[in-house]
């Protein structure tokens, strides 16, 4: 006899039938997003889709090319009122006028000691605002969180936040970012689940140093990263794939005002050098699913960055022998 007809209640019975059908719809909700790319073990028919969900806003033209290439533009997705709002509060925060817990404000090292550099046009970027409501503002932003939903399923973290201030450079090329993979930088898993949002907050050209991508490398394994040797120095933590093969087709995703790219954690990309005379500006935000594990760093290509953010802990909080667990 089930529980069911053991209860002469309607009120139970009916309780039973509604906590069912909820479960029955879990367990359809996560085998639609996850079924496609779980074959069984004598199907070798490759999914059509890896890289992304059947969720969210992309169309299945959009969702072929991401699975392609690892990106996908949208164009004027972010509004011009918005942005405007996060370009003041960052200029609050590089005048001294707010100041938010956590986050970290890091200057170009061409400028960094220079007495003529003040305020805006000393800070390249701040990172990890997520504790300051009016930035973190840009991350809860329906128009993104209803793309991010394509890579990461309905769950979302935000995990790594960033607002770019790329400067004109001064003649050292140190304003360009070398070639690197972000996953490099993230001590979680799986790829797939984790994708990254860059908006436009201006006219991005070749001009101020657009993002550069090599389409099709988010299908790779996570290379061997590390500092470049360039003449005119390197900003920290600004690592580069060590072996890369320059024949490697690369494009330049040149964006107006608003427009959001979104890239898969392997894929390979850079910036150019600002050779304009303004500075230009982005913001970003990398999201996982909250399924997402942390994983084990050390004597892995990822020991190095590893030691490094460790290093700059240890240096800001004055805590010694710190371990991240």
């Amino acid at each position: 006899m089930s529980l069911l007809s053991k209860s002469s209640s309607p009120f139970a019975r009916q309780l039973f039938s509604t906590i069912l059908a909820q479960r029955l719809e879990i367990i359809n909700y996560h085998l639609r997003f996850y079924s496609q790319c779980k074959t069984a073990v004598d199907n070798t028919q490759k999914p059509e889709f890896c890289f992304s969900l059947p969720n969210g806003n992309l169309t299945n033209e959009q969702r072929q090319s991401y699975e392609k290439t690892g990106f996908v533009v949208i164009r004027n997705l972010v509004k011009s009122e918005s942005l405007e709002l996060f370009r003041k509060r960052f200029q609050d925060v590089c005048t001294g006028k707010v100041k938010v817990l956590g986050m970290t404000v890091m200057k170009d090292v061409a400028i960094a000691k220079s007495e003529f550099a003040n305020g805006e046009k000393a800070i390249t970027k701040i990172q990890d605002f997520t504790l300051d409501d009016e930035f973190f503002k840009y991350c809860c932003l329906p128009e993104i969180v209803e793309y991010v939903e394509n890579f990461t399923g309905p769950n979302i973290m935000a995990m790594h936040t960033m607002l770019i201030n790329k400067p004109p450079d001064p003649g050292t090329q140190t304003s360009r970012h070398p070639l690197h993979q972000d996953l490099y930088y993230f001590p979680f898993r799986p790829a797939n689940r984790i994708v990254c949002a860059w908006t436009a907050m201006e006219k991005v050209n070749r001009q101020n140093g657009c993002l550069v991508v090599v389409p099709g490398t988010h299908t790779g394994e996570l290379q061997v990263h590390g500092y470049p040797d360039w003449k005119g120095g390197v900003n920290k933590m600004y690592h580069g794939i060590q072996k890369f093969d320059s024949k490697e087709e690369r494009i330049h995703l040149e964006m107006e005002t608003g427009d959001t790219v979104f890239f898969h954690p392997l894929l390979v990309h850079g910036s150019g050098t600002n050779r304009s005379s303004g500075f230009r500006k982005a913001i970003s935000c990398h999201y996982a699913d909250s399924a997402c594990e942390y994983i084990e760093c050390d004597n892995t290509v990822q020991d190095f960055i590893s030691k490094e953010v460790t290093a700059i802990f240890e240096k800001r909080t004055k805590i010694e022998n710190a371990r991240f667990e």
